[in-house]
C-alpha cells in the first residue's frame, strides 16, 4: 500500500467514525457531518447549495468523498502531520479532526514530559518534528500509547471543566462515552481504564 493510500484509508476511517449529520446545541462545532463542522465549511467557502451562503443545508449536502478530501488537505497535509513518525499519524490525525490544534498541543506537552520540550503552540514546525522524532526513537514501543493516554486525559479534563460536554465522555448508562472510547481505540488494551477506574475518575460529575 502506498503512503497516499494509507493516509486516505485513515481519512475514510475517520469519516466512518464521525458519522452522519448532527446539530447538537451542546457541541461548539455546531452543525456537523462526517466530522466537518459548519465553521470549517464557512472558512473554506463551501457553498454546496449555491445560494450564496453557507448554512446547515450545505452541511447536509456534504458527501463522504468531500469530507475525506477536506481532511486530507486541511487536517493532514496542511498541519504537517505527515512529517511525524508514521506510527503516530493515525491518532494525531484523528484527534486533529476532533479537536484542531489541541491535537498538536497534546503532543507538544507530551514531548515536554519526555524531556524534549518545545513551544506548546499547536503548530507542527521543524522543532516539533525534530523533537517528536527523537522522542519516538527513545520510546518507539510506548509513544503511541502515551499520546493516547494524554488524549484521553484531555477529554476527561475538558469534561471536568465543561459539564455540558460530559455526555461525550460518559454514556447515558454511566459507562465510557464516545470521547473516551475514541482515544482508547488507538492505545493498547492494557492501558484502557477498567470499569472501576473509569467510575472513580468521573465520580465527581455526579
Amino acid at each position: 500500500m502506498s503512503d497516499n493510500d494509507r493516509v486516505r484509508r485513515i481519512a475514510r476511517e475517520i469519516v466512518r467514525r464521525e458519522g452522519g449529520y448532527v446539530d447538537d446545541p451542546d457541541d461548539p462545532g455546531g452543525a456537523t457531518k462526517y466530522g466537518v463542522t459548519i465553521h470549517t465549511m464557512r472558512r473554506l467557502g463551501l457553498d454546496l447549495t449555491g445560494d450564496g451562503q453557507v448554512t446547515a443545508a450545505d452541511v447536509r449536502h456534504l458527501t463522504e468523498g468531500q469530507a475525506v478530501e477536506i481532511f486530507l488537505q486541511h487536517y493532514f497535509t496542511r498541519p504537517r502531520i505527515g512529517d511525524l513518525p508514521e506510527a503516530l499519524q493515525a491518532t494525531v490525525f484523528d484527534m486533529y479532526v476532533n479537536a484542531g490544534k489541541n491535537a498538536v498541543k497534546i503532543l507538544q506537552r507530551l514531548l515536554g514530559k519526555m524531556g524534549f520540550a518545545v513551544a506548546v503552540d499547536g503548530a507542527i514546525g521543524p522543532r516539533t518534528i525534530a523533537a517528536t522524532a527523537r522522542a519516538f526513537a527513545a520510546a518507539p514501543d510506548h509513544m503511541v500509547d502515551a499520546y493516547g493516554i494524554e488524549r484521553r486525559n484531555y477529554y476527561l479534563d475538558l469534561a471536568d471543566r465543561r459539564p455540558a460536554s460530559r455526555k461525550y465522555a460518559r454514556s447515558r448508562s454511566g459507562g465510557k462515552g464516545g470521547w473516551v472510547k475514541r482515544a482508547e481505540a488507538f492505545i493498547a488494551a492494557r492501558y484502557h481504564l477498567d470499569e472501576r477506574a473509569f467510575q472513580q475518575r468521573v465520580a465527581a460529575w455526579d
